[in-house]
């Protein structure tokens, strides 16, 4: 990872005003990275902030999914979504697959306002961060047996 990160914003409906309340606390740690939101949330963000963010698809709609494709591309150095742990949401399984992603590509995942704020506090913030990778190798190479 370069000093610059790459920063995913998401939110569920309930918890955007939130994470919108946080990104403008951190309006000036959050102004030297590249952001990308999925679809109402990310032009919240933009629009509070007034700094570009990338726009994707909102997240019921391929958003998600799109974080993800990023995600396993190596585009996407720090997934910060505020998830809603009280409402049960119809794209769960993208929820879910993001997530796994993130564990997957062993990048710094925050879920909620406490978490976010270590993140973005860290000093590996503002530096290069050599991000150890589990070897995949034997897992692609597997044969599948009948």
């Amino acid at each position: 990872m370069n000093s610059k990160k790459t920063i995913a914003l998401i939110a569920h409906d309930n918890k955007k005003k939130d994470l919108v309340e946080w990104a403008v606390f951190n309006k000036e740690l959050l102004s030297r990275h590249q952001l990308y939101g999925t679809g109402t949330t990310g032009r919240l963000v933009e629009e509070a902030l007034e700094i570009p963010i990338t726009k994707l698809l909102s997240g019921p709609i391929g958003g998600d999914q799109q974080i993800g494709a990023l995600i396993a591309e190596g585009k996407i150095d720090v997934l910060i979504f505020f998830w809603d742990p009280m409402e049960a949401q119809p794209h769960d399984p993208d929820v879910k697959a993001l997530i796994r992603l993130g564990v997957v590509w062993n990048i710094p995942i925050a879920c909620d306002r406490a978490t976010a704020d270590f993140i973005i506090s860290s000093p590996l913030m503002a530096q290069e961060y050599k991000t150890r990778l589990p070897d995949y190798q034997q897992h692609i190479n597997r044969k599948i047996q009948h």
